[in-house]
């Protein structure tokens, strides 16, 4: 008998998914309704030994993201609180990353306090459950047969993305990086703050074949003649071509990219998709026969 596979972001979001099909008795609506998992969870398998999850409560302080916390006068309950400072995307972003600690390890500890930089700093223990809670609310928001089919079949631009995560009810940032996890296309997003690269993924291909962008920093800015380094181009949702060279050294003269370029409000904060053309397998690069490819942005991190 095989052991089945152990719980994760992903398995946990698909399972929760099967009992809203269920309850719907149809398709689950596009922006899942994050009310009903929080009120369904203590009755499924997920929920042993909790009453109830109560309903959310808004805490406004920029530096705090969200929690979770079990009742310390009721072991039976626990409760939510998110930033009512930001987005409604971000909000629900917030509540299914603590829905997700909630399902996977609320047996380890009964608090989580979660901010801004939780995923990036701390010991690894704890960057590990935030990245496992993300992807619980990623695959919880943005469910991967949903989004295969929105974008199969149809040339990707920030457009396309944009109009998918207003479907989804998530923000901008958080489909993209969804759609880069998700993509059998090589490709990289890079987020820039205030001149800087605050983080970078790159799609499972993009890894294979090691597609990766030019080292000139650090901390990284952006690379003359690429719209993240001009000024005078704040948006560029349609993409740009030119060559892959440009930002991925070891591509080919003759590889091409679309970059695209989406700069936030104040323009501090800038974020940049390249789409690269297939690449050709190259006889000295034996990540083409690898089959276990490392997570790019544990990858990333460990080569700052």
């Amino acid at each position: 008998m095989s052991t089945p596979p152990a719980l994760n972001g992903a398995i946990a979001a698909n399972k929760v998914h099967h009992w809203l099909r269920a309850w719907y008795g149809a398709d689950v609506p596009e922006a899942v309704d994050l009310d009903l998992v929080r009120q369904m969870l203590p009755s499924t398998p997920f929920g042993a030994g909790v009453r109830e999850i109560r309903p959310p409560v808004q805490f406004n302080d920029e530096a705090f993201e969200g929690l979770l916390a079990r009742d310390p006068d009721d072991p039976e309950v626990w409760g939510i609180a998110y930033n009512g400072t930001v987005s409604r995307e971000r909000q629900r972003f917030t509540i299914a990353h603590e829905l997700g600690h909630f399902v996977l390890h609320r047996d380890r500890q009964p608090r989580f306090h979660c901010d801004k930089e939780s995923v990036h700093s701390g010991h690894e223990t704890m960057r590990r459950i935030e990245r496992e809670a993300d992807d619980f609310a990623s695959n919880l928001l943005m469910p991967g047969d949903r989004l295969r089919e929105w974008v199969s079949d149809q040339r990707i631009d920030l457009h396309v993305l944009s109009a998918i995560a207003q479907r989804f009810e998530v923000s901008f940032e958080a489909l993209c990086i969804r759609f880069i996890k998700f993509t059998s296309q090589r490709s990289i997003l890079v987020y820039w703050d205030n001149g800087y690269v605050k983080y970078e993924w790159r799609s499972s291909s993009a890894v294979k074949t090691r597609a990766r962008i030019r080292r000139t920093s650090d901390p990284q800015e952006p690379l003359p003649g690429t719209l993240a380094a001009d000024a005078s181009v704040v948006q560029a949702w349609e993409g740009v071509e030119m060559s892959a060279a440009i930002w991925c050294p070891e591509e080919a003269p003759y590889m091409k990219l679309r970059e695209f370029k989406h700069s936030y409000g104040a323009r501090d904060r800038v974020l940049t998709l390249l789409l690269l053309e297939s690449a050709e397998p190259r006889a000295w690069d034996r990540a083409w026969q690898d089959k276990e490819i490392s997570a790019s942005y544990a990858e990333f991190y460990a080569s700052r």
